[in-house]
């Protein structure tokens, strides 16, 4: 790395996941700054752009990276917005360290690429233990959640046993409580995209704080081993909260509105039930109707040529309904992604289901609007020619 104008002359150091991230090997994302011995007015003087609310924050003028001036932070009252900053030009480089969450975000690098570790993060790196930084790790609650985090991305690292008994004295004392559900979302989510879910999940549970902050979901070990299960197989955020949902039943909506979750993946929760259950009732037909060897492969297309077949078109056709397949045939396959990544049974299903889906976009239904003697009768022209549609074509795997 090498100076430049904004710069020259700044003692300036990246600090936090990009020194960490670099550290272990791994892709570094962006890099935070920290300036000591600045002020605002100098920063602005040299071109920044000023972009801080609490603090002061700026964007570099031509990287537009952000470079914060060194920090203390005092506690002035509940959850994680509860702070007064001082940002003057006698902080130092290790006053800033000592306020961040874990000694593993607590290494800065100079430019010249010197590291600065007061808080021995690197040895925490190498033996790969989360530790807080100190005492006032407990005056953020959002930090739970982060830690949560870093366990589900980092598998090989453990808590330190201190950190734990402060996270569970964090949650008995209520100041979990404070967390907003914005935040709680966005820690959730992120760590739910990450490599091994269940591992945020598993120690959200084991400090208390899972059910504080998400009271209405049913945490049990079998949902924590299919949401590693479906995250192993790359779906994505809304398979993987739909699947964190799988027993929380009649509390779905409650969650959801807690949370304010994403309306894709509140939807993706709430349709993935029913999606399964039509699954398996059509394999458990499937089964009884022929061998399961056999079944798996010759043909699907029996299923509709067996006795009922008219019923069994319209749970198919009443399923793409429910779903909004037609208009959303995307998502439909990803439920079906999902379904077979929760259970193999089902995953044999899939290739039959994704076929009664393109018989049924298929259909020209214009042209059975079209037949209809009146505008009322449209709908159910349409929908007759779909299951016609379903009920006449032999599917092959």
């Amino acid at each position: 790395m090498s100076a430049d104008r904004a710069t020259e002359g700044l003692k300036v150091y990246i600090v936090g996941g990009a020194v960490r991230d670099a550290l272990l090997g791994q892709p570094a994302g962006d890099r935070d700054w920290v300036v000591v011995g600045a002020t605002p007015e100098l920063m602005v003087a040299r071109g920044f752009i000023p972009v801080g609310g609490d603090f002061p924050v700026f964007l570099h003028p031509t990287s537009k990276e952000e470079y914060a001036l060194a920090r203390t932070e005092r506690k002035s009252g509940r959850g994680y917005k509860g702070f007064t900053f001082y940002t003057g030009a006698e902080v130092t480089l290790e006053e800033d360290l000592q306020r961040r969450d874990l000694t593993v975000n607590a290494i800065a690098q100079s430019i010249a690429g010197e590291l600065f570790d007061p808080l021995d993060g690197v040895k925490d790196l190498q033996a790969k233990v989360l530790r807080h930084v100190g005492p006032a790790f407990e005056e953020d609650p959002v930090r739970i959640l982060r830690l949560a985090r870093f366990m589900a991305r980092f598998t090989e690292f453990v808590v330190a046993p201190e950190t734990l008994l402060l996270c569970r004295k964090m949650v008995d004392s209520g100041e979990v409580d404070a967390l907003v559900p914005e935040r709680v979302w966005q820690e959730l989510a992120r760590g739910l995209l990450s490599a091994q879910p269940s591992r945020m999940l598993a120690l959200l549970g084991d400090v208390g704080a899972a059910t504080r902050i998400m009271p209405e979901l049913v945490l049990s070990a079998t949902v924590q081993a299919l949401v590693d299960r479906v995250a192993q197989q790359g779906l994505p955020l809304a398979s993987r909260y739909a699947v964190l949902c799988l027993q929380t039943g009649g509390q779905l909506k409650a969650l959801a509105t807690r949370l304010r979750v994403p309306s894709e993946c509140a939807d993706m929760a709430r349709l993935l039930p029913l999606v399964s259950e039509a699954m398996l009732q059509l394999s458990v037909v499937l089964c009884q109707s022929q061998d399961t060897a056999s079944a798996a492969a010759t043909t699907t297309g029996t299923l509709l040529e067996a006795s009922n077949a008219a019923e069994r078109a319209d749970a198919i056709l009443s399923l793409f309904e429910t779903c909004d397949a037609l208009r959303k045939p995307e998502r439909f396959e990803t439920l079906l992604r999902t379904a077979g990544a929760v259970n193999d049974s089902m995953r044999t299903m899939q290739k039959a289901w994704q076929s009664w889906l393109q018989v049924v976009l298929a259909v020209d239904a214009g042209a059975a609007a079209r037949s209809a003697s009146a505008p009322d009768q449209i709908k159910q022209r349409v929908r007759a020619a779909r299951l016609e549609a379903l009920q006449g074509r032999t599917l092959k795997r």
